[in-house]
């Protein structure tokens, strides 16, 4: 069964479920997506399905993407990723459109994209530092890292710091995985999913939404 789709992040606004109760939701513009590869065990050596979302102009791909769109039966996709499947889905074919109906009976969530890229940033910000003190007699550098601490490597010697020291630097911009977030309706007309909650990215990130795989409760609403 096919657990994910690819889509678009659209912007936030708010809804009232049911009970009267107003929930801060992101909507998702989740596929329609395009089947480009079936892999199995057989041919690949695991099964697994590869979706394209959004047709883009040829001249704006490869010509190694526009021959394997081409296989498929549909235009070159913008944003490709493959979906891991634990049984072969004898429903699903190349070159076929799938829709946000996958998610009709799911409760949770979970969205993988690119957070926002905030340029370079001190510790305080980066990684939520105390900084210096501001006592009497503190040069003006309440800001700074402090001590990086001595010429200990991982080996125990030598003039590198350890891997992993948190100082400043580029902060933002990587891959994020935002779990459990509550579905809290699905547009079948416009393929829109209303989730719970900020998710990754500005607006106009492509992302990719799948079933939530560490919430308690992801059975039928």
């Amino acid at each position: 069964m096919l657990t994910a789709l690819l889509g678009k992040k659209i912007g936030m606004t708010q809804v009232y479920d049911g009970d009267g109760v107003l929930h801060p939701v992101t909507v998702v513009q989740a596929g329609p997506c395009k089947v480009l590869q079936i892999k199995t065990v057989e041919t690949d050596g695991y099964d697994a399905v590869q979706l394209g979302f959004e047709d883009i102009k040829a001249h704006r791909a490869t010509k190694p993407l526009i021959g394997h769109a081409r296989k498929a039966g549909v235009k070159p996709q913008k944003f490709i990723r493959e979906v891991r499947l634990g049984a072969p889905d004898e429903e699903l074919a190349s070159g076929q459109s799938v829709a946000v109906e996958i998610f009709d009976d799911i409760q949770h969530v979970d969205v993988i994209a690119t957070s926002k890229g905030k340029g370079f940033a001190g510790v305080m910000k980066r990684y939520n530092f105390g900084g210096q003190t501001a006592s009497h007699g503190v040069e003006r550098k309440h800001r700074s890292i402090g001590s990086i601490a001595s010429h200990g490597t991982n080996a125990g010697t030598g003039p590198k710091l350890k891997k992993g020291k948190r100082m400043c630097g580029h902060m933002g911009m990587e891959r994020t995985t935002s779990r459990n977030h509550r579905l809290i309706a699905v547009d079948k007309e416009n393929n829109l999913l209303l989730i719970k909650g900020p998710v990754p990215g500005p607006n106009g990130t492509l992302v990719q939404v799948r079933v939530s795989r560490t919430a308690k409760a992801n059975t039928a609403k």
